[in-house]
């Protein structure tokens, strides 16, 4: 059995971590201008995407090497030249001298995510639906902006104003190392994506989305279905996914044997 500890919250958070580090390199290759770029900071990843973008903070500060003073100053540092937030996402397994220094350099918690994991070794993984007309696979090189375009559109009825980030994400992830674009269809149209990424026996779970018209068909749960069976396949022993706290992503992952690591912050400096 699996503990939720500091070498659980590592691997966790490390895997998150180059998954976005992926991203980044990705539009970096695709749109050179953008200055996309990441670099480590004591353990952390500090990650620039554009000055608007969510994967524009850092992952693992503290879990990995004890942050110091000049270590927040050199992030901030990074962070301010390229005229842009300055944001943390950091697990409570990190040290607790880090808080005290936060706090003292102006930071406050303004967000929190329920960060779930189960073992892929010691469950049945989930089958789709039984008479389930839905189908799932991996995208092909060529339908990139065909799965962005779907998942944006599993977006606007519930948050339009992230509509144009969700399509811009599916286009740049289809160039990500080491993800994989999952769509679910029926009756030959696209109704839902998912994607995956996996790092040293990690699956990181992200990029749910289904279309208005193709809701309460079981989507969701056989593009879990196949990509948990497909992480197994490919050597990973755990599972992780990211969701608002009591929210109805974190109940349906526990319905489907998905454990709380811990609850996650966001910092920002306010000052």
């Amino acid at each position: 059995m699996i503990f939720s500890d500091l070498p659980l919250a590592q691997r966790l958070e490390r895997t998150e971590a180059n998954s976005n580090a992926a991203f980044v390199e990705a539009r970096a290759r695709l749109h050179p201008a953008s200055g996309a770029e990441w670099r480590e900071v004591a353990g952390a990843y500090a990650m620039f995407d554009g000055p608007d973008s969510p994967l524009t903070q850092t992952f693992g500060l503290g879990l990995f090497a004890e942050a110091t003073a000049d270590d927040l100053g050199e992030i901030e540092a990074f962070f301010a030249a390229r005229h842009a937030p300055v944001l943390h996402e950091i697990s409570p397994l990190a040290p607790a001298s880090l808080w005290p220094l936060l706090h003292a350099r102006g930071y406050q918690p303004i967000e929190f995510t329920s960060v779930l994991y189960q073992e892929l070794t010691a469950i049945a993984l989930p089958e789709p639906p039984p008479g389930s007309a839905v189908r799932v696979r991996i995208i092909g090189p060529d339908e990139a902006d065909a799965w962005a375009e779907t998942a944006a559109a599993g977006w606007q009825s519930e948050a339009p104003e992230l509509t144009g980030f969700i399509r811009e994400l599916g286009q740049i992830s289809a160039h990500s190392v080491g993800v994989s674009s999952f769509v679910a269809e029926a009756a030959g149209q696209l109704i839902a994506t998912a994607g995956l990424y996996m790092h040293e026996g990690v699956a990181l779970l992200a990029g749910a989305s289904t279309v208005p018209a193709g809701r309460r068909q079981g989507a969701q749960a056989a593009l879990l279905a196949a990509r948990l069976q497909h992480a197994a396949a490919h050597g990973c022993t755990l599972a992780t996914m990211g969701a608002l706290p009591g929210g109805q992503s974190q109940r349906n992952a526990e319905r489907r044997g998905f454990r709380i690591a811990y609850t996650r912050a966001k910092w920002q400096l306010l000052r």
